[in-house]
């Protein structure tokens, strides 16, 4: 597709896709953790840069992420015939975006959990996808919005601070990207922050 040759021909995504094929991502191996995975969306956007889709969850009472800003993505089902197809799935049913035939994996990212244990038992994979010409998303209600944000603005390390954000019913400190108003910590900060490593020169 002509969208993902021009998106390739931005000097930090071929770098990006260079790293990713030169290395081996650490898999998790713990049968006590339910599996999940997300989808990272890199697309050209209208100014011609490389840009990143996040959405933000929808606040529920009583689930650890709610409100949080996030890749789309979500735990494996059964039917679901590998991880890929979970993180496929999960961003079509979150955002009515259908990867097949628009997109292009390029790479996995190490698997993660969280850092508490008052949180889920879950291990995260993450897949990175090249995106060619998709429409406006149109969101589950379990997605309260969605923004794309250009590679420079995340590169931009004045918008990443030390920040206090609440976890429950505690406020703790977090290194944090902000955003038009959205705070990035957690596990997607953690996911994200190992892209943009490999992004490095």
């Amino acid at each position: 597709m002509e969208s993902l040759d021009r998106l390739r021909a931005d000097a930090r995504i071929a770098r990006l896709e260079v790293s990713l094929k030169s290395r081996n991502p650490l898999e998790v191996d713990d049968a006590q953790a339910r599996r999940a995975a997300v989808a990272i969306l890199l697309r050209l956007g209208v100014s011609g840069e490389p840009e990143m889709f996040f959405i933000q969850r929808a606040e529920y009472e009583g689930d650890p992420w709610s409100g949080h800003i996030a890749f789309p993505g979500g735990r494996a089902e059964e039917g679901d015939e590998s991880l890929i197809d979970t993180a496929m799935r999960e961003t079509l049913e979150e955002t009515g975006i259908e990867l097949r035939g628009v997109s292009e994996l390029i790479g996995v990212l190490d698997d993660l959990h969280p850092r508490t244990i008052r949180l889920p038992a879950v291990v995260v994979r993450p897949f990175v996808f090249l995106v060619g010409e998709v429409g406006e998303p149109v969101l589950s209600p379990e997605v309260a919005g969605a923004f794309w944000v250009p590679l420079s603005v995340l590169l931009d390390r004045s918008v990443w601070r030390d920040t206090t954000v609440r976890a429950g019913n505690s406020e703790i400190s977090r290194f944090a990207f902000h955003h038009e108003g959205y705070v990035v910590w957690g596990m997607t900060e953690r996911i994200l922050s190992g892209l943009l490593g490999l992004l490095s020169p």
